[in-house]
């Protein structure tokens, strides 16, 4: 399988389009930094991956990481959110998720460099539990941190407003406290 970064390529149509037609959150244009990932076996595309900017202040993750809001605000653009996974409906393969996932946590940081000239050190992603589980990320390591407060980044109450979601996160670095921290 390969992987294809389509960002900016005639690729991105078709990306766009399988997202919006086959995954449950449809296809969203991302804002900021992101990128994108056809993978394909042979000349079929099999599964989409869609990388982006992540939210500013996220209390799960940032306990977890042990950052001040200093360093978070200098530092947020060395972590990426898994936005969109897609296993296209067709594809029929045991393990083929976490698999995916692992190489896909292998290259993404310096696909980044070379587009936005930083690496990322730290990937998360969401998980809707009333949908799913995360078997596929549990599989490929990624860590558990809780779950959000489902108050959304501008709730005007501190009243939950959005579907509580599970946090996972993933360190590409084994020092990823140390580069994320006030340094």
């Amino acid at each position: 399988m390969v992987f294809h970064q389509i960002r900016r390529t005639p690729d991105e149509a078709l990306f766009n389009s399988l997202l919006a037609q086959y995954h449950y959150l449809g296809y969203q244009q991302p804002v900021g930094e992101h990128l994108k990932y056809l993978v394909v076996a042979g000349d079929r595309p099999v599964a989409c991956f869609a990388w982006g900017s992540t939210p500013g202040a996220l209390g799960i993750r940032d306990r977890f990481i042990g950052w001040s809001a200093e360093a978070r605000r200098r530092h947020l653009r060395l972590l990426a959110a898994n936005t969109r996974f897609l296993i296209l409906p067709w594809v029929q393969v045991p393990h083929l998720a976490s698999h995916l996932l692992a190489r896909m946590a292998a290259r993404l940081s310096a696909d980044w460099q070379q587009v936005y000239h930083h690496p990322i050190v730290w990937l998360e992603t969401f998980i809707d539990p009333a949908r799913f589980r995360g078997t596929c990320y549990r599989a490929a390591n990624w860590i558990v941190l809780g779950r959000t407060s489902g108050r959304g980044h501008r709730a005007p109450t501190k009243q939950p407003t959005r579907p509580i979601k599970e946090v996972l996160g993933y360190p590409l670095v084994a020092d990823f406290r140390r580069r994320l921290g006030e340094g």
